[in-house]
């Protein structure tokens, strides 16, 4: 079973379990996914799609269960950040009980904003991260660490076999054009002719992973041993400043004016993942460079937006 996997990376993760020979059962309520992510899977001998809101109980039969279940992006959580803090506790609660029933191996699809404005650089697991628990970012950023707990309680109290990874920055095609990350922005921008949106000074950084690599990192990290619970980075280290990924942009698409914005608030200054504990648990690291992803990344929205 696949949460949210009619989302971004959630559909990618049904493609790479279908390709595998895998029963796979995607349950999305579709306020962030979308049913044109997974159109092309209807018919599929090995596919089934349930509308289903994970803040209620779900009764299924399964042998793993992947949550990915919760908007991801600003645009997404800050909508309705209520219902985003109600996913990611009692959405867990609920997927956590149902593989307490049917002793499913679970995996949590967790997030490097559990470090908030890290003050430690590059981020590995064993840091507690430095979040603002009442700002605008705290119902995602929170609400995931709140997730995390569940996750290390069911283990502990009820011997769930789990997973937990905590995943960076990931973009490529599926991505929706207007869910406000940097990527989708940037390119959305670009091939329409507009400026490209640069919050504060554009010196902040991110570390972007093609989505192909991340699918690869959750299954290796869902078939790894049991004992393997994780948290574990994923994500590729290679670091970025926004002014220079507009520019790689701008290189592939054109354009190249750029429109300065403020930063928002509790937007993280530095975000790297330390990845020592996927090369050294799964063997994983991550193997599209920023310009083949990109270029990817590129030709879908080409097709997506219908400009040449």
């Amino acid at each position: 079973m696949v949460t949210g996997g009619a989302g971004f990376i959630g559909s990618h993760l049904t493609r790479r379990l279908l390709d595998a020979g895998h029963e796979v059962l995607v349950v999305d309520n579709f306020y962030s996914g979308t049913r044109s992510n997974i159109e092309d899977l209807h018919g599929h001998p090995r596919f089934e799609l349930l509308r289903h809101d994970v803040t209620f109980p779900l009764y299924v039969e399964v042998d793993e269960i992947y949550h990915l279940a919760c908007p991801a992006s600003p645009v997404f959580y800050q909508r309705d950040p209520v219902q985003t803090t109600k996913t990611c506790v009692h959405g867990s609660i609920n997927v956590l009980g149902l593989a307490k029933r049917t002793g499913a191996k679970v995996l949590l699809a967790s997030t490097s904003e559990v470090y908030g404005d890290p003050a430690v650089h590059p981020q590995e697991e064993s840091y507690w991260g430095n979040v603002n628990p009442i700002g605008i970012r705290s119902c995602y950023d929170e609400g995931k660490r709140c997730a995390e707990t569940l996750f290390f309680d069911y283990h502990r109290q009820h011997g769930l076999r789990i997973k937990v990874a905590r995943i960076f920055n990931t973009y490529g095609p599926y991505m929706a054009p207007d869910d406000g990350r940097v990527v989708s922005n940037f390119v959305v921008q670009a091939l329409t002719g507009k400026a490209l949106t640069i919050y504060g000074d554009g010196s902040q950084t991110r570390s972007f992973c093609y989505v192909d690599d991340l699918v690869d990192g959750l299954v290796r990290l869902m078939d790894s041993a049991d004992d393997v619970t994780g948290p574990i980075n994923l994500g590729n280290p290679g670091e970025f400043t926004m002014l220079e990924l507009a520019e790689r942009v701008t290189e592939l698409v054109g354009g190249g004016e750029f429109r300065r914005e403020p930063l928002p608030p509790d937007d993280p200054v530095r975000r790297q993942p330390d990845i020592s504990q996927a090369r050294d648990v799964l063997g994983w690291e991550p193997k599209v460079a920023l310009a083949e992803g990109l270029d990817r990344t590129v030709q879908y929205f080409r097709g997506r937006l219908d400009v040449p």
